[in-house]
């Protein structure tokens, strides 16, 4: 019982910081606008499901199911980038997160991605010029003939000293 109580407490003390964080990072990504995350079932929080509600600027509050498919991205972009303020990790792996986002939505994202940059070292697989802009360095795969495989590596900012 003692424990259920500490581990409910402390995952109701996270959540509230992850919501906190989430509706300003939406409102940095989209800017402006506001969104919400919450609990279905706030008295069972270790039980419970959890809804996620946005209101990009200039429309109506509505479910994440509601949202086009860019704004789904950059809500679901708000909630991890919250959580990883957070509960920060070393390190994080992101895989053709930015794929469905229009080029000023990428620019957001990767303003992000460099605010993160400074405590965070992030991997991430993209196709797109606006998050690679943004990196110190660049790894592709080609193909030149089938099947063999070739690694190109680009070093973009110069290192300090």
């Amino acid at each position: 019982e003692e424990i259920e109580q500490t581990t409910a407490r402390r995952f109701t003390d996270t959540f509230d910081q992850v919501k906190a964080a989430f509706s300003d990072i939406f409102a940095q990504l989209f800017e402006g606008g506001q969104a919400d995350v919450y609990l279905l079932d706030p008295e069972k929080p270790l039980e419970s499901g959890i809804e996620i509600t946005a209101q990009p600027p200039g429309k109506r509050q509505q479910s994440l199911t509601l949202l086009s498919g860019g704004e789904r991205a950059l809500t679901a972009i708000a909630l991890l980038f919250a959580i990883l303020r957070v509960k920060p990790t070393p390190f994080c792996i992101l895989d053709e997160i930015d794929a469905t986002l229009d080029e000023a939505n990428v620019h957001r994202f990767a303003d992000l991605l460099s605010e993160f940059s400074k405590d965070l070292q992030l991997i991430i697989v993209t196709h797109r010029r606006g998050t690679m802009e943004l990196a110190d360095a660049i790894y592709g795969v080609t193909m030149e003939e089938m099947g063999v495989s070739k690694l190109l590596s680009l070093q973009l900012k110069k290192q300090a000293g």
